[in-house]
């Protein structure tokens, strides 16, 4: 495939994942050039912001959500042990650690190499992620603030 197909789908990839946006009205900052949208949702407890990008060269859509917190240097390795065993657990998208800053990301990838994304996969991205990160946000949270044990967060997940 030349690279002006795949910039052709991924334009139509992006313009479908704004479509979708536009049919829940919801705000959100577009920035065709670089093919990326930026939004927030309001979660249970925590605002969740999210970032698309739609990657030409890759054909993918990567939805990302950058916790708005990061897990303090004597909570770290519990913070590794909650994100890995939370990633286990999920059907769909994963949670990636930095170690040495603490930083939860929330990560979510589909492809369109040879197809098109339809607006009910950009919506299952959106609600995956959504219910995803409003699950553990706050208990990653609680965590980094000896509010929840680990052995307490295994249990329940």
């Amino acid at each position: 495939m030349t690279d002006q197909q795949r910039s052709k789908n991924a334009d139509a990839v992006f313009n479908t994942l704004c479509e979708t946006l536009d049919d829940r009205h919801w705000k959100y900052d577009k920035h065709p050039e670089d093919s990326v949208v930026h939004f927030v949702v309001g979660g249970d407890d925590i605002p969740m912001e999210f970032v698309v990008y739609v990657d030409s060269e890759k054909e993918l859509v990567r939805m990302m959500s950058q916790l708005p917190f990061a897990f303090g240097e004597e909570k770290r390795v519990e913070g590794a042990i909650a994100t890995c065993q939370a990633t286990y657990k999920l059907a769909d998208g994963s949670f990636d650690y930095d170690f040495k800053t603490g930083r939860v990301l929330f990560r979510l990838t589909s492809s369109f190499r040879g197809s098109l994304i339809s607006k009910a996969l950009i919506a299952y991205m959106i609600d995956c992620s959504c219910c995803t990160v409003d699950e553990y946000n706050d208990k990653f949270l609680m965590i980094d603030k000896g509010m929840l044990a680990i052995e307490d967060f295994l249990k329940w997940n």
